[in-house]
């Protein structure tokens, strides 16, 4: 099959299409390389990999490496969230202690006790719109948004329903506090580039 073939294949059986036969199909088109690739309540949404991106998102790993053992903090790592065919690939995740994969292979959205977004330009709308519903839906216990853009952090904390009842911001160069949060400790944005 060509790509041309798999694409009108993609665009015909949408209704009946499954998360797996999604992602299955793009890993067979020719992506670019360092691009991201997510689902977003079935839209097909690919993103760049700029320098700034991967400085903030190492930065939050690394700080995050304190605490937590290696095999619990996750980038760019496929879980499907609740909702119409969500399969994001969060900039960082971490997984609870004792978390398994399913059956499928993929880690379970009912593990996931961190997530955080880095803005890009072409996909902002999906981290403040669809992705924090979904993470709020899938009670992810604490969701930080890292907006190179605005130069500032959200950080949105106690999901109840499709919400989040608490939404803290700071600037780049305050500390965010997480203390008090399933994370646990304080992560610093001195060093957080902006666009």
């Amino acid at each position: 099959m060509t790509v041309l073939e798999d694409r009108i294949a993609m665009a015909k059986s949408d209704d009946e299409i499954t998360l797996d036969e999604m992602f299955e199909q793009i890993e067979k088109m020719p992506a670019p390389e360092g691009y991201k690739v997510e689902i977003v309540e079935g839209t097909v949404f690919m993103s760049p990999q700029r320098d700034t991106r991967w400085e903030i998102i190492l930065d939050i790993v690394e700080q995050l490496r304190a605490k937590y053992p290696r095999k619990r903090v996750k980038s760019d790592v496929r879980v499907d969230y609740p909702g119409h065919l969500n399969g994001f690939a969060s900039d960082v995740t971490v997984m609870a202690e004792g978390a398994a994969k399913n059956e499928s292979g993929l880690w379970r959205y009912q593990d996931v006790e961190f997530v955080a977004e880095v803005i890009s330009k072409g996909t902002a709308a999906n981290d403040y719109g669809p992705k924090k519903t979904a993470y709020a839906v899938a009670e992810v216990p604490v969701y930080l948004i890292a907006d190179p853009y605005q130069r500032r952090v959200r950080v949105y904390t106690h999901p109840q329903g499709d919400s989040y009842t608490t939404e803290t911001r700071v600037d780049f160069g305050t500390a965010v506090d997480l203390t008090t949060t399933t994370v646990g400790l304080t992560l610093t944005t001195d060093e957080f580039p902006s666009d």
